[in-house]
């Protein structure tokens, strides 16, 4: 039997009443259940985003097993699917907090953590002033329907060995929450790169961004040869595409990118 996955893209403007967000979340995994999604990607800073990125982040920062993942779980669970989101989690040993994404499984447990690696000190933003950057640790992946999924965050797009490293880990799936803030050409950086990420690694990128005012939107799902399968383009919202293992299998045979390289990445 083929390898088939329904994934959807979750689009919304998070804002800083965490119980609210939540709601939003649970919405948007609802109506993508109903279409048949295995698996819901919401934004980054899902859990809480003040209209400036400010200390705010940091005191509305839980632990994860805090109400705001154990909520993600719940809805995992009723809605049957895995839910994949970005929270402001304290740290134990820092005043920083990390930003972090959490893969919810609908059988109550987390499938997978990733802590954002590329902090956002770029553009007029400095990140690194309240988030602290995750370790360089093997990514951790998991598998629905045959297929195998990673995770990674915003600002990383930018950094291709990221995702490389990701696909040699396993991963035929790019899971990608952001808050691509909008910009002077920053929409056409969010599509190049999103697509680039997709045929440089004959991968699915399925990239769901914050809705505006904070995030540029137009979240989306690509397929390894780099077509736009679904787009949300402004609007709040949930798109679904079914993500074969055929697919990425045909793609590969005509491309065999992954194959050919003469380069691996190496920590810096």
């Amino acid at each position: 039997m083929d390898k088939s996955v329904r994934v959807a893209v979750a689009q919304f403007a998070p804002g800083t009443d965490k119980a609210e967000n939540l709601e939003q979340v649970r919405a948007l995994v609802a109506d993508a259940a109903r279409s048949g999604a295995d698996v819901v990607v919401a934004p980054e800073y899902s859990m809480f985003t003040p209209p400036k990125f400010d200390r705010s982040v940091a005191d509305a920062a839980e632990p994860l097993d805090g109400p705001f993942v154990s909520g993600l779980l719940d809805c995992a669970r009723s809605s049957g699917v895995v839910v994949v989101a970005g929270v402001a989690e304290t740290l134990a040993d820092d005043d920083h907090i990390s930003n972090t994404l959490v893969a919810a499984g609908p059988d109550g447990q987390v499938r997978a953590v990733y802590r954002k690696l590329h902090l956002y000190d770029a553009f007029g933003f400095k990140e690194s002033d309240i988030i602290r950057r995750g370790d360089i640790a093997a990514p951790e992946t998991f598998t629905i329907g045959g297929l195998t999924f990673g995770m990674q965050t915003c600002y990383d797009l930018r950094f291709p060995e990221v995702t490389r490293r990701i696909v040699d880990a396993g991963a035929d799936v790019l899971l990608l929450p952001a808050q691509w803030v909008p910009g002077p050409l920053k929409e056409d950086h969010w599509t190049t790169l999103v697509r680039a990420r997709a045929i440089e690694n004959t991968i699915y990128v399925a990239a769901a961004d914050q809705a505006g005012p904070g995030g540029a939107g137009n979240s989306m799902i690509v397929d390894p040869m780099g077509t736009i399968v679904t787009a949300l383009g402004e609007r709040t919202g949930t798109g679904v595409a079914e993500l074969t293992g055929a697919r990425i299998a045909s793609v590969r045979e005509r491309n065999p990118a992954l194959h050919l390289r003469r380069f691996s990445t190496i920590e810096r």
